[in-house]
């Protein structure tokens, strides 16, 4: 039974994302993007980008932005960040290993095994997070992953070797697993937290300018650097553009998979639709509009509760210039911080849809405000 209802609502759903969409976000994935170090994924955003919109501009740290209607009064922003978790060189022992401080919210107990590039002026670096063979370690006396045991190995035998290849303290260190399509179903790779965000409000792009939709206010799509790093780019670009109203896209878990406690971190799955927010920083009458606009287009959608604050770039545009109505529209994803985060194809659809049709739903001089 389960099946054939799972079949029934395969045949509903209509993909938004297209052949050449997916291509894109392959190589979008695959490029190395790591926080303060954002601009060659910026650039290939901005290319895809570029068909779709009116003019473009970068700030001093690297968010990009793309504009339809620049000239209009009103300034509607769609947002994600591009950033993704990283290493830094912090310490290269005489006998050639390095050791890592975190540049984001990088997982030690990911780390061993994993092969990793060193950026370096000189170009990338191969290395590996090496560790011990389990015949070497003892039983209840194993030492676990942690930041400061874990260490990586480039092949060489002495610190000056290390330097010869250009690698200095700082250098940053990304992962090099790529992009792959899961089952037909999912999209699976590193880095999809949030680069897949940025994806999806490119794809927005895409649909108003394909299906001719004239906007009656300014659209800003806006890819923002450094939230792995406390939401540094949205609070910069915010000042910068000063809109009057903010939907943001980010990931957020899904909780169906083994030790996770949905009692703390509620009950969410992929493939079950996007999700909406429910938070202080999440103004009222703009997320009725999501939830509204999600029931009226027949999309799918979860809920999600969030104590203080969202933790995403919601919070940057929310407590800006003011106040500045702002919506939080979360992708479940499966695994975050690790190698293997995996995000649903018609979660995807469905989010692409939902900020689109929300837009077309909002007016120019719109008024959000609880008591107007």
């Amino acid at each position: 039974m389960a099946k054939k209802k799972e079949e029934e609502n395969k045949k509903k759903h209509t993909p938004v994302v297209t052949k050449k969409s997916v291509q894109f976000l392959e190589k979008y994935i695959n490029n190395p993007a790591p926080t303060g170090y954002e601009w060659e994924g910026q650039k290939l955003w901005l290319d895809y980008l570029k068909p779709y919109i009116d003019e473009s501009f970068i700030d001093n740290y690297g968010t990009a932005v793309g504009v339809i209607n620049p000239k209009a009064a009103f300034k509607v922003v769609i947002e994600a960040h591009a950033d993704e978790i990283s290493w830094y060189v912090n310490y290269i022992t005489s006998d050639g290993l390095i050791y890592v401080i975190r540049n984001g919210g990088s997982d030690h107990q990911i780390a061993p095994s994993k092969r990793v590039n060193i950026h370096t002026e000189k170009g990338l670096v191969k290395a590996v997070f090496g560790w011990p063979a389990i015949h070497t370690r003892h039983g209840d006396k194993e030492q676990a992953p942690e930041l400061k045991n874990i260490f990586l190995d480039c092949g060489c035998t002495s610190k000056e070797e290390v330097e010869k290849l250009g690698i200095h303290v700082g250098c940053v260190i990304t992962y090099e697993d790529e992009f792959m399509v899961l089952n037909d179903r999912y999209y699976v790779g590193r880095a999809l937290d949030n680069r897949v965000g940025g994806f999806m409000i490119a794809e927005v792009a895409r649909l108003l300018k394909e299906n001719k939709q004239k906007l009656p206010f300014g659209l800003y799509i806006v890819n923002s650097v450094q939230e792995e790093i406390g939401l540094r780019g949205a609070e910069m670009i915010a000042q910068r553009i000063k809109p009057n109203v903010a939907i943001i896209t980010d990931v957020t878990h899904d909780t169906t998979t083994p030790m996770i406690n949905k009692i703390t971190q509620g009950d969410l799955a992929c493939g079950k639709g996007p999700v909406v927010s429910y938070a202080p920083a999440v103004q009222t009458n703009l997320n009725k509009l999501l939830i509204k606009t999600a029931e009226k287009n027949n999309i799918p959608f979860q809920r999600q509760a969030s104590s203080r604050s969202t933790g995403t770039d919601t919070d940057a545009f929310a407590y800006s210039n003011g106040g500045v109505p702002s919506a939080l529209i979360s992708l479940p994803l499966r695994y975050m911080h690790t190698t293997v985060e995996m995000v649903h194809k018609e979660d995807v659809d469905n989010v692409i849809n939902l900020i689109y049709q929300s837009l077309l739903n909002i007016k120019a001089d719109q008024d959000f405000r609880e008591f107007s």
